[in-house]
């Protein structure tokens, strides 16, 4: 059972690592780097190298859908508006690169370019998209980067939108695996193209590069990479059950060893940890006091489900906490956060949610105003 404490003032709270717990010991891999996170607390369970600045390849164009696909969601591109081919975009047909093959200044459908990018990931398609939304690849590639920011993505550049080598372009295992987040999140309408097997353009069909989606039901995502400089990289998504692991591999030696250390990474994952609801969402889960409001006090609870990532056979150990802000004053919007909702395991935390006001309260009128100031002033004294 899930043991709850009372409200507390507000506090900050430590990181957490899952040192102290008794776990299988992860997989020898071959590789330059790799993580292994938990998809719904950012979580890293197992990572070699995960800071190591490394050439992304083709990963780089998770990015660069991101991109689009927040400007569809937002209306900024529409589905069917078409993007042209120029020249300095096309693809010729080179061996050295991956391909959609729309021909010289013929269009596509922003929404086509979308799959050339991501099941084919066609450089052309890139570079067109770059070219269309922001004039040109350098002015797309500082978008790029500022959407890293404010990811936290802070060992990451992007020089252009395809992953090609460059100087200065550069990422890591870990924030390969938050963009995944981010991709998984923000862009779940357009996620179920990234466990699409195949796509035709052109009367050219061309499969995806993941060789998981194949072989492995669990897994819907996301990208591969392959530069002679970057070797075989890949950033997974795998979810059964509840639980949903992003795994991300650097520089494998080979197509197969890409995929087989992915898979051991993901079969240790789900071998040795679980996911756990700790508190539904909208549930009341105390009133706090509220003052200069025409109610005295509020509800407040969580606006989304708060799940947990831990060892395996440790949920009867979890302790949780609310984390109430000091003195609320009105006016509160619903939704508003006043505090935090703190899961902890022997004794150190391991993930966290804000609190949220479930119902709106009002400013109270001048004289309720003032009589609240009044005890507060006296309630300052002692």
């Amino acid at each position: 059972m899930i043991r709850k404490s009372a409200l507390a003032a507000t506090l900050l709270l430590p990181s957490f690592s899952f040192a102290a717990t008794v776990l299988s010991t992860p997989p020898e891999l071959n590789n330059k780097s790799y993580v292994l996170m938990d998809y719904e607390t950012g979580q890293i369970l197992a990572a070699k190298n995960e800071n190591e600045k490394l050439a992304p390849a083709s990963m780089t164009k998770m990015m660069t859908s991101y991109i689009i696909e927040q400007k569809l969601l937002k209306g900024e591109l529409t589905e069917d508006e078409k993007v042209r081919m120029n020249e300095s975009a096309w693809c010729r047909g080179s061996s050295t690169e991956s391909c959609m093959y729309v021909p010289l200044n013929g269009t596509a459908t922003a929404l086509e370019m979308l799959r050339g990018i991501i099941i084919q990931s066609g450089n052309d398609a890139s570079k067109a998209m770059a070219e269309h939304i922001a004039g040109n690849e350098g002015t797309f590639a500082y978008m790029m980067n500022e959407e890293a920011k404010r990811m936290g993505m802070t060992n990451t550049h992007f020089i252009n939108s395809t992953g090609m080598p460059a100087d200065g372009h550069y990422s890591t295992a870990k924030d390969m695996a938050t963009l995944a987040q981010h991709i998984i999140h923000d862009s779940s309408k357009y996620y179920p193209i990234y466990s699409e097997k195949e796509f035709t353009y052109n009367g050219i069909k061309q499969g995806n590069r993941n060789a998981l989606l194949y072989t492995d039901p669990s897994v819907d995502g996301l990208k591969t990479g392959h530069t002679e400089e970057a070797g075989y990289c890949v950033t997974t998504s795998s979810k059964r059950g509840p639980m949903r692991l992003i795994s991300v591999v650097f520089g494998t030696p080979t197509i197969q060893e890409r995929a087989t250390q992915t898979r051991s990474l993901l079969a240790w994952g789900f071998a040795n940890f679980e996911t756990v609801k700790v508190q539904p969402a909208n549930q009341v889960l105390a009133k706090a006091k509220v003052y200069f409001g025409k109610e005295n006090e509020v509800q407040i609870g969580l606006a989304e489900n708060f799940n947990v990532t831990m060892p395996k056979g440790k949920a009867d150990a979890i302790k949780t906490q609310l984390v109430v802000q000091p003195k609320l004053t009105a006016p509160l919007q619903k939704g508003q956060v006043v505090g935090k909702y703190v899961a902890s395991l022997d004794g150190k935390v391991i993930s966290e949610k804000p609190l949220v006001a479930l119902q709106a309260v009002e400013e109270a009128g001048f004289f309720a105003r003032l009589i609240d100031h009044i005890k507060q002033f006296f309630a300052n004294l002692f």
